[in-house]
């Protein structure tokens, strides 16, 4: 039976929800962490600590460099017997499977920038003249990431959405289990004044359809907490974001686990835009503070968020359905206290940790 635990992620410099997630589950599991980039504060912040949390090495901040260095950092890393299992919990970290075994793969999302979001990428990320050259090392790193999942002796989706990724580009079979939330951290206080959104301020959130549909809407207004890495890309598109946000949006570049509780918990209702997310983590600490959620009908948000109940789910989303949507919630958002709250504990962490761990030391 496994005693010591070490988990492999990409980066912990940019706190997201797949960060939070290996946070959690090196509390509970009492597990190492081994990453490249770090933010000690950050981490802090959010409520957790660091010292089980080690650095194989700094990686440049600019794609594609970042994730080229980290994943030859993951690909020699040999831990030998200091540890008993291993939880690869990162796309590019799955490199780190080639040493460190026996393991366990816990699949955010297959590397989205070389499969589902590869067009996307190369359309709004890449310049033209570079276009050939990433294509290139897009076709590099498929043949690279097939022959690291032989070396993954077990899969774990995070959702029936990455599921399917799975099988169509990786021609794997995987389980679910779902990502944890704390949802004893989360209360509801007031639905007040302000709507919330809270992802990354990258291409693919989407995050201009909510500017765009508050331009609109000067009555109502929105706090977009937005953090972004200090990449070309993204401080690219954060600038893009601040040039054309009007008065009635307030963007707060980093929030405090303990800010964070407070907006979620006095905000009217929740809007999330992120194209076919992956699961979207943020959607269900909005419903663990009473609140509805405004979301596309697509990805992860299809297994969450239940249209009608929890908030509203919106086909082909654009900016018109999305003031729509608003306007709908926002008449009564009280109603849906009870129901997001009971179905946010449907994701607690005790579930989850129960789940991984029958299937850890089950060995």
């Amino acid at each position: 039976m496994p005693k010591k635990i070490a988990i492999l992620h990409n980066f912990m410099d940019n706190i997201g929800g797949a960060e939070i997630v290996d946070l959690i589950l090196a509390k509970e599991l009492k597990a190492d962490i081994y990453t490249t980039n770090i933010d000690e504060s950050k981490i802090k912040q959010m409520g957790f600590g660091i010292e089980n949390i080690f650095s194989i090495g700094r990686v440049p901040i600019n794609a594609p460099f970042k994730q080229e260095l980290a994943y030859w950092r993951f690909r020699r890393l040999n831990l030998g017997k200091k540890y008993d299992f291993y939880i690869i919990a990162g796309d590019w970290a799955v490199a780190g499977a080639r040493f460190n075994k026996p393991n366990l793969w816990y699949v955010y999302s297959p590397i989205r920038e070389i499969w589902d979001l590869y067009e996307f990428t190369k359309k709004k990320m890449v310049p033209l003249a570079l276009g050939p050259v990433f294509s290139g090392w897009v076709r590099y790193h498929r043949l690279f990431n097939k022959l690291d999942i032989k070396q993954v002796e077990k899969i774990i989706a995070t959702s029936l959405n990455v599921q399917t990724r799975l099988k169509k580009y990786l021609k794997v079979e995987t389980q679910v289990i779902y990502p944890p939330v704390e949802t004893g951290r989360y209360h509801y206080t007031a639905n007040g004044n302000f709507w919330l959104s809270v992802n990354r301020l990258i291409t693919h959130k989407r995050v201009d359809l909510q500017i765009k549909a508050f331009q609109k809407m000067p009555q109502e207004k929105l706090i977009i907490v937005g953090s972004y890495e200090q990449s070309r890309h993204f401080k690219a598109y954060a600038k893009y974001i601040n040039t054309i946000k009007p008065a009635n949006v307030q963007i707060i570049s980093w929030a405090s686990q303990k800010e964070l509780i407070d907006l979620y918990a006095n905000c009217r209702g929740f809007i999330t835009t992120a194209q076919d997310e992956d699961f979207g983590l943020t959607a269900v600490e909005a419903m663990a503070s009473g609140k509805p959620v405004i979301a596309p009908n697509e990805g992860g948000y299809r297994e969450t968020v239940i249209d009608g109940l929890t908030g509203k789910l919106i086909d082909d989303i654009n900016v018109e359905k999305l003031i729509g949507a608003i306007k709908e919630i926002g008449l009564n958002p009280e109603k849906y206290r009870e129901v997001c709250q009971n179905r946010a504990r449907e994701f607690d962490t005790s579930i989850f940790i129960e789940k991984i761990k029958r299937i850890i030391y089950d060995q």
